[in-house]
C-alpha cells in the first residue's frame, strides 16, 4: 500500500529510531509531523526530510503538552492515519539496589504513560474515519526482563506492550490497529545511558535505526485489514532466551 496521501505523527522523532522512521515515511510520500522535546533536533530532521516534514515540540510526560500537539495536528490534517510512539529513556543506575524512585517515575512517565497520553489524544482523530494505525516502539526488554534494561525500563516496556494489546482489542470496532515492535539492541543515543556504554566494536554488530525504520514502514504499508499485533527484531548475535 502506498503511503502517499497518508498523514503521520512520529513522537520521539528527533533522534535515533524515531528520526529514521520519520524520514522513511516522508520518503514514501507521507506527510509527517515530527514531535520531540528539542526543537533544534526536530529542525535537523526537517532539513533532511523536505516539504513532507512538519515539526512540533512535545513532552510526552506532560499531558497538556501532548493535548496541545494533537490539537495542532487536527488543524493541520483532515485525517490522521498513523501514530508512531518512539519516545523513550533510560538511566545509568538501573538495578533494584541503585534505582532512585524519581528515576522510576521518570521512565514510567516517558516510556509507558507517554505512549498512553499520545494514544489518548491521538485516537479521537482516527475514530471518526474508522481506520488508523498506531505503532509503539517498545523493546525486547518488554518481552524478557533482563538485567541489561534495568528494573524501571523493563517494567515500563512491559506496560507499553500491555497498553498496545489492550487498546487494539478496544479499538478493533473503530478499524484501528495497534502494533508493538520489540527491537533488540539498536545503535542509538540511549546506549550512552548504560552503566558502561558499549564499545564501537559492539555497536558495529547491532541493529541500526534504519533497520527499525524499514520494518516499521513494512507494517505501515500493509492493507488496512492486515494486523500485526507484535513483532520482535534483534541482532543475530543477541540472545532472546
Amino acid at each position: 500500500m502506498s503511503l502517499t496521501g497518508q498523514n503521520a505523527v512520529v513522537v520521539g522523532g528527533g533522534t535515533g529510531m524515531g528520526e529514521a522512521i520519520a524520514l522513511g515515511l516522508a520518503r514514501e510520500g507521507a506527510k509527517v509531523v515530527v514531535a520531540g522535546r528539542r526543537q533544534a533536533k526536530l529542525d535537523d530532521v526537517a532539513a533532511n526530510g523536505g516539504e513532507n516534514i512538519l515539526t512540533h515540540t512535545v513532552d510526552v510526560a506532560n499531558r497538556e503538552s501532548v493535548k496541545s500537539l494533537f490539537a495542532w495536528v487536527d488543524e493541520q490534517f483532515d485525517q490522521l492515519h498513523l501514530i508512531v510512539n518512539c519516545a523513550g529513556a533510560n538511566v545509568p543506575k538501573r538495578s533494584m539496589s541503585e534505582l532512585a524512585p524519581d528515576d522510576w517515575d521518570k521512565l514510567m512517565n516517558i516510556n509507558a504513560t507517554g505512549a498512553f497520553n499520545c494514544m489518548h489524544y491521538g485516537l479521537p482523530l482516527m475514530r471518526p474515519h474508522k481506520t488508523g494505525l498506531v505503532i509503539n516502539i517498545s523493546s525486547t526488554s518488554g518481552k524478557r526482563a533482563a538485567p541489561l534494561g534495568g528494573v524501571a525500563y523493563n517494567a515500563s516496556k512491559f506496560a507499553m506492550a500491555a497498553l498496545g494489546t489492550s487498546a487494539t482489542e478496544d479499538e478493533r470496532e473503530n478499524g484501528i490497529r495497534v502494533t508493538t515492535i520489540f527491537p533488540g539492541e539498536v545503535d542509538t543515543p540511549i546506549l550512552d545511558d548504560r552503566p558502561v556504554p558499549p564499545s564501537p566494536e559492539h555497536r558495529a554488530k547491532i541493529l541500526k535505526p534504519e533497520d527499525i525504520a524499514a520494518i516499521t514502514l513494512a507494517v505501515a504499508k500493509l492493507p488496512v485489514l492486515a494486523h500485526v499485533p507484535e513483532l520482535v527484531i534483534k541482532p543475530i548475535g543477541q540472545s532472546f532466551i
